[in-house]
């Protein structure tokens, strides 16, 4: 174990420094160059500077270089290397064995091991393990269990110091160990960007970074492969479900600052391990070309059955009191003929109606119903529209998170007769891909939603191609707006928008006359972003709604003075002023009682992408944060997942679709010209559903209803299903 404090070296005369950092001061996020306070074992504080992998508040490090002075602040220690060894504070010690890297140790029991051993507690595990049993309600099982736990890991430290030493923290060296075992660092060595691959949370830039520390040319063969299947991997988070080969190779030379014929190579090396495959001189990743053309042979094997479920529906009389209109009966009969049936139209015009219909014939022909969205919003709408358990599509088929695999499948398909999922713009190519799979031969499967909303998140356009491909589907759209929606001025508004004109104020501008519907004149964004201040301090007293569980404050982009990333941080000002909890994670603050979104599926936890919570606990000491989503799940977040939340007083339209909230403000500027367009606005305008308020400019407005260009995907679906 290295000296700790400061020690003299003869090679070059660096020096070492050793203690826990107290603080992070700056982190630049291009290439982790930080400035840190580090807390020496004499109780002085140091300045670091430095470069740092994944080394967080509370974790012992030592590091290699010379002291220097700085002419604005003072003395530092610059740093050659920053990097993780085993602490000898008892703070220290209790974050580095409850970091998971120790299997068995918890908070708790790292607590309690610390509190009473000190800091001679990485002695007594080593040397007299047995000695575990003086502390209270200590078992002989647990410490038993502690014992071996402790002896395996010392088989690994010397490998989990090398690997903190390229900037791997403690809580990314469990999961290496988990994934690799005793190989992980030979593995690291071998090809630091199989981590990328293999272990969440460590992207390909992080591996690249590693990659750089050990010595690994530009040129690699491992990193030029790994940065096509890198480049192929970001065109999927933009929807894509491939690309033409010649975007992708630009795109390699661009990420990774190579020639041309570097980048032909890297191509080259990827489609040789099969990580890339070329299709109609497009580019996919091996899944996404396979599920492409999985998809439409299920499509045509449900399509294909002559005696299907739904028909029985068409035996049940209308008897209810409730009228339909001609387009409604026409949907409602099309599941009785049609064994694929979409059902598509916009707000006000009555889909719900036609559900809760479909529902209650298919009870009354006593077939078995599941009922689904994609997200758990929408599946909590659709419950309540019908009475029946709505569920996420992830649950219903049964995802496993261990196996990364859905239960129902072609072997195992869904014990049910009808399957109706509503929201199915959200639909990507992988869950439709799941779904379709899951439905047995012979059952019927209704699709609902708005095709004039964006696209799903994920990779495809799955609606769009099935609405395009004009085959296999039954396809009912409807256009009616019914006379209570066509009383709304948002529902009215919206469908204005989605024709291509702007919206309209209505004619009664009494300011004691409440409306749904308001649009305030504003082009310039911090007056703007008054604007909003003023709004969430005036709603409440006009409307009675709550600012933070009723309002959503809505905006094309991320970045600008009207982007969610400044928007949130003045929000969370107004709206969580109180002195409470809170971490700090970069440049971000987590703080008791805020209103965040998570951004990415993390299937082991089963929340997934726009799903909205409030946090409930934070623990600064343990750099930890819980997260109550749909007011019934409290969700555990440790450091290194702090990256797959935001802050959610202000998110994108993006990520608001499936939702649905009683309030909606929604920023349109003319700086958010990038992001303009006419399915963004209708979009957005559909997500409010009792009040909406755009706060935005004539120009911004006219901008995105002009605006019908449908956003560019690359994905062959449509041209397989017609070839199908």
């Amino acid at each position: 174990m290295p000296q700790r404090g400061a020690e003299k070296t003869v090679a070059g005369e660096q020096e070492k420094l050793s203690g826990e950092i107290v603080r992070i001061l700056f982190v630049n996020p291009d290439n982790q160059y930080s400035v840190l306070h580090i807390l020496t074992p004499d109780r002085k504080t140091e300045t670091v500077c430095g470069t740092n992998f994944g080394c967080s508040e509370g974790d012992y490090v030592e590091a290699v270089g010379r002291w220097g002075e700085h002419p604005e602040y003072g003395r530092q220690f610059k740093a050659d290397s920053i990097a993780a060894v085993l602490p000898e504070s008892t703070v220290g010690l209790k974050r580095f064995l409850a970091s998971g890297i120790v299997p068995g140790i918890g908070s708790k029991t790292a607590a309690a091991i610390v509190d009473y051993f000190g800091k001679d507690t990485c002695d007594i595990l080593t040397n007299h393990p047995n000695r575990l049993r003086e502390i209270p309600k200590m078992g002989m099982k647990k410490v038993a269990a502690i014992r071996e736990a402790w002896k395996k890991y010392g088989d690994r430290r010397q490998s989990a110091i090398f690997l903190q030493g390229l900037g791997i923290s403690p809580a990314y060296c469990a999961r290496l160990f988990k994934r690799y075992g005793d190989a992980a660092a030979q593995i690291v060595r071998q090809n630091p960007y199989q981590l990328a691959q293999d272990v969440d949370g460590i992207g390909f830039v992080r591996a690249d970074q590693i990659a750089a520390g050990m010595g690994i040319a530009p040129d690699a063969p491992e990193r030029l492969c790994a940065g096509a299947v890198h480049v192929l991997d970001m065109q999927t988070q933009h929807g894509h479900c491939c690309i033409p080969k010649e975007l992708l190779q630009q795109e390699i030379s661009t990420l990774l600052k190579v020639s041309e014929t570097a980048a032909l190579q890297a191509t080259a090396y990827a489609i040789d391990k099969k990580r890339i495959i070329i299709d109609n001189d497009m580019a996919y990743l091996a899944y996404l070309l396979k599920y492409e053309c999985e998809l439409p042979r299920h499509i045509k094997r449900l399509s294909s059955m002559q005696d299907f479920s739904g028909r029985r529906t068409g035996r049940i009389a209308d008897r209810s009191k409730l009228k339909l209109s001609d387009e409604q009966t026409q949907a409602v009969q099309a599941v009785a003929m049609s064994p694929l049936v979409i059902i598509t139209g916009g707000p006000g015009v009555g889909k719900t109606t036609v559900l809760g219909e479909i529902v209650r014939r298919s009870k009354r022909a006593n077939l078995r119903l599941a009922l689904a969205a994609p997200t758990g919003r929408a599946a909590k709408r659709m419950s309540e529209a019908t009475g029946e358990n709505a569920k996420t599509l992830h649950r219903l088929l049964g995802y496993e998170a261990e196996t990364n695999k859905f239960t129902f499948n072609e072997d195992k398909p869904l014990e049910a007769d009808i399957i109706l999922v509503d929201e199915v713009s959200m639909l990507d190519l992988p869950l439709a891909v799941a779904l379709f799979r899951a439905v047995r031969s012979g059952a019927s499967l209704v699709l609902i939603g708005d095709a004039d909303q964006l696209p799903s998140v994920g990779p495809g356009r799955v609606l769009a191609d099935f609405l395009e491909c004009g085959r296999f589907f039954a396809v009912v759209r409807l256009t009616e707006i019914f006379r209570q929606a066509s009383e709304s001025l948002i529902i009215t508004n919206a469908h204005r928008v989605n024709a291509g004109s702007l919206p309209d104020t209505g004619e009664n501008n009494d300011p004691d006359v409440l409306k749904d519907f308001y649009w305030i004149e504003q082009d310039e964004p911090a007056a703007a972003v008054k604007v909003i201040e003023k709004l969430l301090k005036r709603i409440p007293e006009r409307f009675g709604y709550d600012p933070v569980s009723e309002v959503q404050i809505l905006t094309p982009m991320n970045r600008t003075l009207c982007g969610t990333v400044a928007l949130n941080a003045e929000l969370q000002k107004l709206l969580n002023p109180e002195k409470k909890d809170f971490l700090e994670a970069g440049e971000r603050i987590f703080k008791l009682d805020d209103k965040v979104m998570q951004i990415s599926n993390n299937y082991d936890k089963n929340v997934f992408n726009g799903d909205m919570g409030i946090i409930r606990y934070v623990s600064a000491r343990e750099r930890i944060i819980a997260v109550r989503f749909d007011n019934e799940r409290l969700i555990k977040y440790t450091s290194d997942e702090f990256s797959e939340l935001v802050h959610a007083y202000a998110v994108t339209v993006h990520k608001s679709q499936g939702c649905e909230f009683p309030v909606v403000i929604l920023t349109m500027l003319s700086q958010h010209y990038m992001m303009l367009g006419r399915n963004l606005l209708y979009t957005a305008m559909t997500r409010a559903k009792k009040l909406l308020i755009i706060v935005g400019s004539r120009k911004a407005l006219e901008m995105a209803t002009a605006n019908y260009r449908s956003e560019v995907r690359y994905t062959l679906l449509k041209k397989r299903l017609q070839e199908v």
